[in-house]
């Protein structure tokens, strides 16, 4: 995770970590915490769904995302009691 934190902050200015705010047990609402893998201007235009090729992403975050590397930070959401392993996905 050091690596990949490294090398967003050397690839890209701006955050190493993306943070979205979506919905949890019971709809209590929490932020994830993800690896950056888009430009910092990816939201200017509105929160979208990503698409195959999606021209925001980095160089770097194209790669983060094939190997789901963007998603470890969760762990720390699921420590914490946001998410767990298990189940489906918070949604946005």
């Amino acid at each position: 995770m050091l690596l990949a934190a490294l090398a967003i902050r050397i690839e890209s200015r701006g955050p190493v970590l993306y943070r979205q705010e979506r919905v949890g047990l019971n709809g209590a609402p929490f932020q994830v915490i993800k690896f950056r893998s888009m430009r910092t201007d990816a939201d200017a235009g509105g929160a979208g769904w990503t698409v195959k090729n999606d021209p925001r992403r980095t160089v770097l975050g194209a790669t983060l995302r094939r190997l789901s590397l963007d998603e470890l930070p969760q762990l720390w959401n699921v420590f914490v009691g946001d998410m767990s392993l298990v189940g489906p996905r918070p949604e946005q």
